[in-house]
């Protein structure tokens, strides 16, 4: 259970679900409910399929190209950090996805991969994030309880999506502006975290 728990609140805050339901809203409100649920399901799909390859084949890729899984976990606490800056100011939540390409998905008619899941949801940071969840160590039932964990984000990914719009107007801009900073300082936290684990595991080896 420590492993879902940790795999679910780390991907969460990293996800940011609430950072990606003023863009959800902007690019469907010409969409009824029923086609906005299945813009948000597909997203949600996708970050699955995005979150599950990272981790399962994101270590044959570092492997391919010669990198140590300690200088991915620097890079990606880097990523994170910077993703986290940007939650922690004014405007932040539209920092994964810039106007430009906000303007151009208007014209598509499929917005559930790009720019929803990626890089919206699913960006470097949580890709980053999966491939250092792999470790030798890990058991078969670690593996599924980790997978079982990426569920459960795309699952509260979903359910925040379709309920974006009563959240929108309960919270209100002050009040997803407090909840952006709350989940900036966890994510920074996390990349603090990947960053001197990651170099004390280099200086112990």
């Amino acid at each position: 259970m420590d492993i879902l728990l940790a795999t679910f609140t780390t991907l969460l805050s990293v996800v940011n679900p609430f950072g990606a339901m003023p863009v959800f809203l902007s690019l469907t409100e010409s969409d009824t409910a029923a086609e906005r649920a299945n813009i948000g399901l597909k997203a949600c799909l996708s970050v699955l399929g995005v979150l599950s390859v990272s981790f399962f084949a994101g270590q044959y890729v570092l492997n391919f190209f010669g990198i140590n899984i300690h200088h991915l976990r620097i890079a990606g606490g880097i990523l994170l950090m910077r993703s986290a800056f940007d939650l922690l100011t004014p405007g932040g939540n539209r920092s994964k996805v810039s106007q430009e390409t906000i303007e151009a998905s208007r014209e598509k008619d499929d917005i559930s991969f790009t720019p929803l899941a990626m890089p919206m949801l699913s960006g470097p940071g949580a890709i980053a994030v999966c491939i250092s969840l792999y470790t030798k160590k890990l058991t078969y039932f670690d593996m599924g309880l980790i997978f079982a964990g990426f569920v459960l984000v795309a699952l509260a990914a979903y359910i925040i999506l379709m309920s974006s719009l009563r959240l929108t107007r309960f919270l209100g801009r002050p009040g997803l502006a407090a909840l952006a900073r709350i989940m900036g300082f966890i994510t920074l936290a996390i990349g603090v975290n990947f960053i001197m684990t990651a170099i004390k595991a280099l200086f112990v080896n």
